[in-house]
């Protein structure tokens, strides 16, 4: 069950829009980006000549945003050095790729930028589109995190593609049923509060 969260009632502002075109070369898509600018809400995906472009609505926009926040506040709590990157525009005109996240990061301290993030989030509110593990795939990013149906669910990138996982192989400790409950509170602040709580409170029983 999807966790209330104080969410709007469905409408068709409440729904993903997507467009999806096809035959686009890289210039294409390149393009594209450029006349988009980066003050756009579309989330643009590039997969070999298919190219997506989604408006988020207002229910993947609250469920992306609370999450991050939660992760924050774990990476916080826990003293892990964590960096966001939003819906950074990560791409491989080799490999005729490109997708951006609803929120990806990076892990630890680097000593250059990075060239892909550790960890991408991808909100599924509602289905359809490009398949994001194929591109995630190409492009090497080690974990896809995916919120789906009141659940996180975790992929993990292998030799021969991602394998489903219980947990994080970056942030192995971080317990998706925790995250899922601290999602049902009543607002953002109510569920990084209750998740600094539950993981304060396992401190000091351990």
């Amino acid at each position: 069950m999807i966790p209330a969260l104080n969410l709007p009632p469905i409408s068709v502002e409440h729904i993903d829009q997507r467009v999806r075109l096809h035959g686009i070369d890289w210039e294409g898509y390149e393009s594209f980006l450029a006349l988009r600018g980066e003050q756009s809400g579309t989330r643009v995906t590039y997969l070999d000549g298919e190219l997506e472009l989604m408006s988020p609505s207002i229910n993947h926009e609250i469920f992306k945003k609370t999450l991050a926040r939660l992760l924050e506040a774990y990476a916080e709590e826990k003293g892990i050095e964590l960096n966001g990157y939003g819906s950074w525009t990560v791409k491989s005109a080799k490999d005729k790729l490109g997708v951006e996240a609803d929120e990806c990061y990076v892990v630890g301290l680097r000593d250059a930028e990075p060239t892909i993030p550790d960890i991408a989030i991808e909100v599924v509110w509602t289905s359809g589109g490009i398949d994001k593990l194929e591109v995630y795939r190409g492009l090497g990013v080690p974990e896809v995190w995916f919120w789906q149906k009141g659940a996180l669910r975790f992929f993990l990138l292998r030799e021969d593609g991602y394998l489903a996982s219980a947990r994080s192989r970056l942030l192995p400790d971080l317990d998706p049923a925790l995250i899922a409950r601290c999602m049902g509170e009543s607002s953002q602040t109510q569920a990084v509060r209750a998740l600094r709580a539950a993981l304060r409170d396992a401190g000091i029983r351990n």
